[in-house]
């Protein structure tokens, strides 16, 4: 069973607020206890203004490393890049800020050279906040060919490359995404949604567990921790 516990607000400032909060705990905690902190932080608009408020909070910076839950194989200096918001954010307060797509043209491989970059790093990560498609995506483990890819990498694979089918309008690209092993390996599990149509879906998800057909949902199924969700209208 899913063990989750809902935070609501009145608006998304006083949620971003409460989350930028929560987050700075952990990275506090995490430098405390190992002297380092790996988060990983979700792309998509919900987040966007809560990553200001994270990086005005004086933290040890230099000892933090930050990746993205997921990316698409775009410029990094393109709006459709994830890592794009997150360096805006972080890399002036001093952040190591940790890209994890590529420019190779071949998703698969694309995700194996993403796996062989995070295989660098001392894991698991104190932080893994997702986001929630209204398909029912989270990080880019998308309905599709590549779904049972990501589901049931081993726990050694990190991440791995999907093609999204049918590809969303609003980003027409294949993905890079941290497989469902490296997002439960997460010390801390936290979901940011917004509007009362994401939160009836993911409520259903929850419900569902190992029978929901949403990609969030067979995700979280097999979650051992408690998760946070933070939700705002």
């Amino acid at each position: 069973m899913i063990e989750a516990e809902w935070w609501d607000y009145d608006s998304i400032e006083e949620m971003a607020d409460a989350v930028a909060g929560d987050v700075g705990f952990i990275v506090e905690s995490a430098l405390d206890a190992r002297d380092s902190a790996l988060i990983a932080l979700p792309g998509g608009a919900t987040p966007k203004p809560i990553y200001p408020k994270i990086a005005a909070r004086s933290l040890a910076w230099k000892r933090v490393t930050i990746i993205p839950t997921d990316d698409r194989l775009a410029p990094m200096d393109s709006e459709l890049s994830n890592i794009r918001a997150i360096a805006q954010a972080f890399l002036p307060v001093g952040a190591r800020v940790f890209p994890i797509a590529t420019t190779i043209d071949d998703y698969r491989l694309a995700g194996g050279a993403a796996d062989a970059r995070l295989q660098d790093l001392s894991w698991p990560p104190d932080l893994v906040w997702l986001g929630m498609g209204k398909d029912g995506h989270t990080a880019s483990i998308f309905a599709g060919p590549d779904l049972q890819d990501a589901l049931e990498a081993p726990k050694t694979r990190r991440a791995v490359g999907v093609m999204p089918d049918p590809m969303p309008t609003d980003a027409p690209v294949a993905r890079v995404t941290l497989t469902r092993a490296s997002i439960l390996a997460a010390r801390t599990l936290l979901i940011t949604i917004t509007g009362a149509e994401k939160r009836a879906l993911l409520e259903q998800a929850i419900k569902d567990g190992h029978s929901s057909q949403l990609p969030i949902g067979k995700v979280l199924a097999e979650a051992e921790q408690p998760i946070d969700i933070h939700w705002a209208p």
